[in-house]
């Protein structure tokens, strides 16, 4: 992931987890161990938007779905997909062998997160680091055909944040915005009326 975008990321984890404590450039910037000035420049473009106001010693979100929906829009999922295969079995057997450290997201997150499914899948999309994507090829060896397991590097913010080998829930949305099957946008409007966006 880009940097701006796993700053993206962790402003809309903060309001999520409903945190009382004041946000500042700097702070991003030490918890993320992202440069001060990229800090800056990604908070530009949303403070123009009306997502977040900058004050004199602080930064508030006061737009959370303007900040997630600029977070989709700058997302590229396609970039971050380090390894792709074709699995012959159904996506709940894919989902099962997968090793306990691999973070699922989009379909499978929704799936295990909320226990419904508002559409039917037939991709997984999992984040991991170097060792889980090894476990993943040995588990999952290239075949050919259209690919339906896809394999996103994660980075070590999303490592921290995962819980129960599940993405956060604005990982979640933003990947799941970015999916090219016409059953994500199914995913995406059930995830927006859970949430009153």
């Amino acid at each position: 992931m880009k940097q701006k975008e796993i700053i993206y990321r962790e402003l809309a984890e903060h309001i999520l987890r409903k945190e009382k404590n004041i946000l500042t450039q700097l702070m991003l910037s030490k918890k993320l161990q992202i440069s001060l000035n990229t800090v800056n420049g990604a908070i530009f473009p949303l403070r123009r938007i009306g997502a977040v106001q900058v004050r004199q010693r602080s930064l508030a979100v006061i737009d959370e779905k303007k900040l997630i929906l600029y977070f989709a829009s700058v997302r590229n999922l396609q970039k971050d997909i380090c390894w792709q295969t074709r699995a012959e079995m159904p996506p709940s057997r894919i989902e099962k062998n997968m090793p306990a450290n691999a973070i699922f997201t989009a379909y499978s997150a929704y799936k295990f997160l909320f226990d419904d499914v508002p559409a039917d899948y037939s991709e997984i999309y999992v984040y991991a680091d170097e060792k889980g994507l090894a476990e993943i090829q040995r588990r999952f060896p290239k075949k050919e055909g259209p690919a339906n397991l896809f394999v996103l590097k994660a980075d070590e913010n999303m490592l921290q944040t995962a819980k129960k080998g599940i993405a956060s829930l604005p990982q979640i949305y933003v990947d799941l915005w970015n999916l090219p099957q016409w059953y994500a946008k199914e995913f995406t409007d059930a995830f927006e009326k859970r949430f009153g966006w």
